[in-house]
C-alpha cells in the first residue's frame, strides 16, 4: 500500500486491549465528522490513499464540505480494500489476467507483474444446475454433473489459485458467494500490518451489496473494473447523493424479512435512487436483525442504488461473534467504529442527507413481487386478482414470443404454422372467459386452457395457465436469513403433519446459501418435514435465481410449450426478469421461503390464501395458510436451539480445501497458462491482440448501421449471454462444430471463459425484442444483403465486420439494468458496436461499456428514437468524439446525423456519458484493461 501524504496530520494510534493500530482519523478534517456513515468511509479512504495526484487535498476537502443538495460533479478515486468474485463473472477475470501475462511479455514487461495487488477472493457458486430434485440423492447427483460439465473451468481456476498471489478460491458446494462473504470473508475493519481501516469491497456480482448490512461499503462492478481494482487501479466515481431512509417501529407478527425488503424495494424504485447511496438510520435500525439488514442490502440493485448501507452497532458485533470471528477482530471493529464516529449511537444526532424516506416497519404486510420485475410488489391478499389481470398480457403475447423460441429460421411452412397457432390462441382466448368463474371474474383477465398431462411417474393430472412449474427456495437474498429459512421448515412441518403434498407438476428446489443451513436444519430435525413436501437438498448455490433451475420434467415441458400454457415460478430470490428463470416459464414471482412452500402445495398462482383451503387434513378438515404459518415465538425458539457459533466455526474451518473431487483435479503448471485451442470453455482473450504500446487515438464514427433498436428497461440479462444454450443458434452451431454433444452444451454462464461462445450469445435472449424485426430473440435485419433479410444478430455482425461497417445500438430508458454482467459490454464490443445511444443508462453497464471502448450516448432530454422518427434503417455518422484525444477534454455532446434510405437526415446533439476524467482515460486507450496493461509496462 502506497504511503499517504497525510497532509491533514490524520494518522493516529488506536489502542485495543494489548494491541495498537495506526489509523487515519476522519475528525482531523473539519466537517467530515458530520457526514453520513457511507461518506465517512469514503473520506477515510481518501485520507489513507492521498498521493497528491490521484487523491489530493482538494478531493478530501470536497468530501468534508459535501453539499447534500448538490448534483454530483466531483470525481474521486476510491480504492477498495478487496475484490469479491463468483465463478461466472470471475472466470473471465482470471482469463484476462492470464492473457495479460502473455501480453506484458510481448510488450517487453515482466509477466510476474500481473498479480492481484489487493486481496481477491472467488466463491464457486454459479455452476450447479438443479437437474435432480425432490429425491434423496439430488445433492450428490447435481454435484457429480457439475464436475463433469465444468472440469476444464475448475482446473483453470485451481491453476489461478496456485499461480496468482493474493488470490483465493472457495471450491464448489460451499455456499453462495454473498453468504460466504458475510459469514466468513468479510473483515468489517481490516488489520493490514498494524494499520486499521474499514473493509471496503467491490464485487463482480451486483448483489455484493449484501455486505452493506454489515456496514461494509461496496457494490457490484463489471468484471473489467474488478480486474483493474485487483491490479491496483482505483474506482473512479462521483461523490454521490445520499438518500436517508429512516426506519421506525417493529415488524408485525406474520410478516417476514422478505415482505420488508419487497416494500423497501418498491419505495426506493418509485423514489428514484439510481447512482445514489441509500443509508438506513433512526432508532428503528436497532430492532432490525443483521440477517434482515443483509437481506435489504442485497436488494440494492433491484431498487437501483449503488449501495444500501447500515452503520456498525451492537447487532454487527453479535453477528460477528455468532459467525465465528475471533475476539481480537470483534474488539477491533467496535473500538475502531467508535473512534471514527462510525458507531450507531441510540438517540445520536442525525446526519444530513440529500433526500429522505421513512418506513414504519409495523405497516408492512405480506407481499410477493412480479411477474417480471422485483419492484412490482403485490399484496398477498390481492395476489390472485392481480395474477388474473396480468395473465391477459402473457396469453395474448405468447404466440409472437413463441415464434422466436421455437422457430429459429422459419420458412413459409413455419410462418404458416405460426399464423395457425396465433389464430388458435385468439380462439381459445375468446372462448374461455374463466372456467367455472363468473363473467366478472373473466373480465379481470382469467383465461382458462386446461391440459391433461400423462405423468412420467404414472397417472394423470391437469395443468392450466398459472400453474406453478418451479417452486424454489434459493438465492443469496433469503437463504442467508435464519428467520425465513427456519420459518419455511416449520411451515413444512405443519404441512407434513396434515399430510399435505406438493402438486405433481411442481419442480421443488432447495438450494441453501451455505452449509450452515444444512446444519441447523439437522439440529432442528426439519429435513424430514421439508422432504415430505418435496424440498430435498439439491445443492449449495444460486441455481434458480440465475436460471440454473434445470429442465422441467419432459412431459410437463412438452405440455407447456405444445399448448401455450403460461406457467409460473415462485422463488425466494431477487431477480425475476422475463426469460431468466426457465425458458418454459413466463411469469416469475419473488416470495419468502415460507410462501414458496405454500405455492408448491397449491400448485397455482390462481389462488387466494385468505379464502381458499390449501388442502384437507387426513380427517377431512380444510387447511388454510393460517393453519400452517409458524408463530414468531416458534421461529425464535427453534433458532435459539439450533443455531450456534460452533456451526459456523466447523463449516468454515477449512473453507478453501474443497472436497476430494476438487483436490484431485489435474491442473497445468507454469506462470503462464497453457491455452488449449480446442477448448470450448477457456480461450485466450482477444482484447490485446495487435495492441500497440501507445494508444492511437479515438475516431469519429462514420457510416454505422443499427444492429438493434430496443425499448425501455432492457436488462443485462437481455444483452449478456445467460441461461441455457439453445440448439440451432450460433453458439450451439459453434459447439457442434467443435464436437460437443447437445446434452453437454451446458450454460452460457459456465462458458464465460470462451469469447467465441459468448459473443454468439450476445443480444440473443429469447425475450429480447429488437424493433427492427417482428419476432423476439437474437434477430436483426442484415443491411449488407439485398432487401435486408432477417438474420441472427451474430451472423449479421460478422457480415458488417467483413465490410468494415461500424455498428450502433439504439435503446430507451434504463438501459442495462440488472446484474453487473461484464459480458453485456464485452459482447457488445466484440460484435463491432462502437456506440450505444439511449434515453438513460443504469450505472454499472454504462461504466462497463466505457471499459470496453464503447461510447455511451444519450438522446437529448425528452427525446427518443421514437420521437426523432428513427426506424433503425438509417446510417449514422457521429462527430466530435475526437475531442477526447487532447487528454483534457470530455465533450458534453457529440453531433449525430442519421441518414434515411430516402436521403433525408435527422440531426441531434447526443449527451456524452463519459462522466469522469478516469473514464475518459480508459476510453482513449480502447478500454480499461488496455490502459492498465500500458501503465504496467511503463512501470
Amino acid at each position: 500500500m502506497t504511503e499517504s501524504k497525510n497532509s491533514f496530520n490524520a494518522k493516529r494510534t488506536l489502542e485495543v486491549g494489548d494491541k495498537s493500530y495506526d489509523y487515519f482519523a476522519i475528525d482531523a478534517v473539519p466537517g467530515m465528522e458530520k457526514l453520513p456513515y457511507a461518506l465517512k468511509v469514503l473520506g477515510e479512504n481518501l485520507l489513507r490513499t492521498e498521493d497528491g495526484k490521484n487523491v489530493t487535498q482538494d478531493h478530501i476537502n470536497a468530501i468534508a464540505n459535501w453539499d447534500p443538495q448538490a448534483e454530483p460533479d466531483t470525481e474521486i478515486q476510491f480504492t477498495p480494500a478487496r475484490v469479491l468474485m463468483q465463478d461466472f463473472t470471475g472466470v473471465p477475470c482470471v482469463v484476462d489476467l492470464a492473457t495479460m501475462r502473455e501480453a506484458v511479455s510481448t510488450l517487453g514487461g515482466n509477466p510476474d507483474q500481473v498479480n492481484p495487488l489487493n486481496p481477491a477472493e472467488m466463491v464457486i457458486d454459479h455452476s450447479v444446475i438443479t437437474e435432480a430434485f425432490g429425491r434423496p440423492d439430488a445433492l450428490e447427483t447435481n454435484v457429480e454433473i457439475e464436475y463433469q460439465r465444468n472440469e476444464e473451468r475448475y482446473q483453470f481456476l485451481r491453476w489461478g489459485a496456485e499461480n496468482f498471489s493474493n488470490f483465493r478460491v472457495v471450491p464448489p458446494g460451499t455456499g453462495i458467494v454473498h453468504q460466504v462473504n458475510i459469514e466468513y470473508l468479510s473483515r468489517v475493519v481490516f488489520d493490514n500490518d498494524g494499520l486499521a481501516y474499514p473493509d471496503t469491497c467491490i464485487g463482480t456480482d451486483s448483489h455484493t451489496t449484501m455486505e452493506n448490512g454489515l456496514g461494509i461499503l461496496g457494490w457490484g462492478v463489471g468484471g473489467i473494473e474488478a480486474e483493474a481494482a485487483m491490479l491496483g487501479q482505483p474506482v473512479s466515481m462521483l461523490i454521490p447523493r445520499v438518500v436517508g431512509f429512516k426506519l421506525t417501529g417493529d415488524i408485525p407478527v406474520g410478516v417476514t424479512a422478505t415482505d420488508v425488503v419487497l416494500t423497501v424495494t418498491e419505495m426506493l424504485r418509485q423514489h428514484g435512487v439510481v447512482g445514489k447511496f441509500v443509508e438506513f438510520y433512526g432508532d428503528g435500525v436497532k430492532s432490525v436483525p443483521l440477517a434482515n439488514r443483509a437481506t435489504i442490502g442485497n436488494m440494492s440493485p433491484e431498487f437501483g442504488s449503488t449501495a444500501a448501507i447500515f452503520p456498525i452497532d451492537e447487532e454487527t458485533i453479535k453477528y460477528l461473534e455468532l459467525t465465528g470471528r475471533d475476539k481480537e477482530q470483534t474488539a477491533r471493529v467496535e473500538a475502531y467504529a467508535k473512534a471514527q464516529g462510525m458507531w450507531l449511537e441510540q438517540g445520536a444526532a442525525e446526519a444530513e442527507y440529500s433526500e429522505y424516506l421513512e418506513l414504519d416497519l409495523s405497516t408492512v404486510v405480506p407481499s410477493i413481487a412480479g411477474p417480471t420485475r422485483p419492484q412490482d410488489r403485490i399484496l398477498l391478499s390481492e395476489a390472485k386478482d392481480t395474477f388474473r389481470t396480468q395473465l391477459s398480457d402473457f396469453t395474448q403475447d405468447e404466440v409472437s414470443e413463441d415464434k422466436s423460441v421455437h422457430g429459429e429460421k422459419m420458412g413459409a411452412e413455419g410462418e404458416n404454422q405460426f399464423e395457425d397457432a396465433k389464430a388458435a390462441a385468439a380462439d381459445y382466448n375468446a372462448a374461455f372467459p374463466g372456467r367455472g368463474e363468473s363473467a366478472a371474474t373473466g373480465a379481470q383477465g382469467r383465461r382458462s386452457h386446461p391440459v391433461t398431462v400423462e405423468s412420467g411417474a404414472g397417472g394423470q393430472f391437469e395443468i392450466d395457465h398459472g400453474m406453478v412449474a418451479i417452486a424454489a427456495i434459493t438465492s443469496c437474498t433469503n437463504t442467508s436469513n435464519p428467520s425465513v429459512m427456519v420459518g419455511a421448515g416449520l411451515l413444512a412441518r405443519k404441512a407434513n403433519e396434515f399430510g399435505l403434498k406438493p402438486k405433481p407438476w411442481v419442480k421443488t428446489i432447495m438450494a441453501p446459501g451455505s452449509q450452515v443451513v444444512d446444519g441447523y436444519y439437522k439440529r432442528a430435525d426439519l429435513w424430514k418435514d421439508l422432504e415430505a413436501v418435496g424440498f430435498y437438498l439439491a445443492g449449495f448455490g444460486c441455481t434458480t435465481c440465475i436460471g440454473n433451475s434445470g429442465p422441467l420434467p419432459q412431459e410437463i415441458s412438452e405440455a407447456v410449450n405444445d399448448n401455450d400454457i403460461t406457467a409460473t415460478a415462485v422463488l425466494s430470490g431477487n431477480r425475476n426478469f422475463e426469460g431468466r428463470i426457465s425458458p418454459d416459464v413466463k411469469m416469475n414471482y419473488l416470495a419468502s421461503p415460507l410462501l414458496v412452500i405454500a405455492y408448491a402445495l397449491t400448485g397455482t398462482m390462481d389462488f387466494d390464501f385468505g379464502t381458499q383451503a390449501i388442502g384437507q387434513s387426513q380427517d377431512g378438515k380444510d387447511i388454510f395458510l393460517k393453519d400452517l404459518w409458524p408463530s414468531t415465538e416458534e421461529i425464535e425458539e427453534t433458532i435459539s436451539k439450533a443455531i450456534s457459533r460452533e456451526l459456523y466455526v466447523e463449516d468454515y474451518a477449512d473453507v478453501f480445501k474443497g472436497d476430494e473431487a476438487w483436490q484431485n483435479l489435474d491442473i497445468p503448471t507454469g506462470k503462464t497458462y497453457e491455452w488449449n485451442d480446442e477448448s470450448t470453455y477457456i480461450r485466450k482473450a482477444p482484447y490485446f491482440d495487435g495492441m500497440p504500446a501507445e494508444p492511437t487515438g479515438v475516431e469519429d464514427i462514420t457510416g454505422a448501421r443499427v444492429l438493434a433498436k430496443l425499448g425501455d428497461s432492457v436488462t443485462t440479462d437481455h444483452i449478456s449471454p445467460a441461461s441455457s444454450i439453445k440448439p440451432g443458434t450460433p453458439a450451439a452451431n459453434y459447439l457442434d462444430e467443435h464436437g460437443v454433444e447437445r446434452q453437454d452444451y451446458n450454460s452460457f454462464g459456465s462458458r464465460r471463459g470462451n469469447h467465441e461462445v459468448m459473443v454468439r450469445g450476445t443480444f440473443a435472449n429469447i425475450r429480447l425484442r429488437n424493433q427492427l424485426v417482428d419476432v423476439a430473440g437474437g434477430y436483426t435485419l442484415d443491411f449488407t444483403k439485398d432487401d435486408a433479410p432477417q438474420a441472427y444478430i451474430y451472423d449479421a455482425a460478422q457480415n458488417y465486420h467483413e465490410q468494415g461497417t461500424p455498428l450502433v445500438v439504439l435503446a430507451g430508458k434504463e438501459y442495462g439494468t440488472g446484474s453487473s454482467r461484464d459480458w453485456a459490454a464485452k459482447g457488445t464490443n466484440l460484435l463491432g458496436v462502437k456506440a450505444v445511444i439511449t434515453e438513460s443508462f443504469e450505472r454499472i453497464h454504462r461504466s462497463n461499456l466505457i471499459g470496453m471502448g464503447v461510447i455511451p450516448l444519450q438522446f437529448p432530454a425528452g427525446e427518443s428514437h421514437g420521437s426523432l422518427g428513427l426506424d433503425g434503417h438509417e446510417t449514422f455518422d457521429i462527430s466530435g468524439i475526437t475531442a477526447l484525444n487532447d487528454g483534457e477534454t470530455i465533450p458534453k455532446t457529440v453531433k449525430v446525423t442519421a441518414t434515411k434510405e430516402s436521403g433525408e437526415t435527422v440531426e441531434f446533439d447526443a449527451t456524452v456519458r463519459i462522466d469522469t476524467p478516469g473514464e475518459a482515460d480508459y476510453f482513449r486507450h480502447g478500454g480499461i484493461l488496455q490502459y492498465v496493461l500500458r501503465q504496467m509496462v511503463k512501470s
